[in-house]
């Protein structure tokens, strides 16, 4: 499964363009994603150096991720080049339509996800 998740307000504390540490659980549910050999992409309006402040962040704390604003590689190859929208089967996001639930919660509904 792609999961497609936002970087402020949802992996780490903000405000934009600050970095305040991590949402609870944040790290540790991406890494049980990534060791259930989900693909994980990072997708944020960050960019130039607040994208790669935050790239190291990820790096420095050992938060997986594969890819960062741009498509799986081998979607790229069976449907040809995406718009601006990474594919994702799922997309997980502080500015969600009733906001973002926290990790604990969220993890509990990946789960429930017929591809988990």
């Amino acid at each position: 499964m792609i999961i497609a998740i936002d970087f402020d307000g949802t992996i780490s504390r903000g405000p934009f363009p600050e970095i305040r540490g991590e949402v609870p659980y944040a790290a540790a549910s991406l890494r049980e994603i990534a060791e259930k050999g989900h693909y994980i992409i990072i997708w944020t309006c960050r960019s130039g150096s607040y994208l790669l402040n935050a790239v190291n962040w990820l790096l420095e704390r050992g938060i997986p991720f594969h890819r960062v604003n741009d498509h799986n590689p081998d979607n790229m190859v069976e449907y040809g080049p995406g718009g601006k929208k990474v594919f994702a089967d799922v997309y997980i996001d502080d500015q969600n339509l009733g906001g973002f639930p926290g990790w604990t919660e969220a993890m509990e509904i990946l789960k429930q996800h017929p591809n988990w």
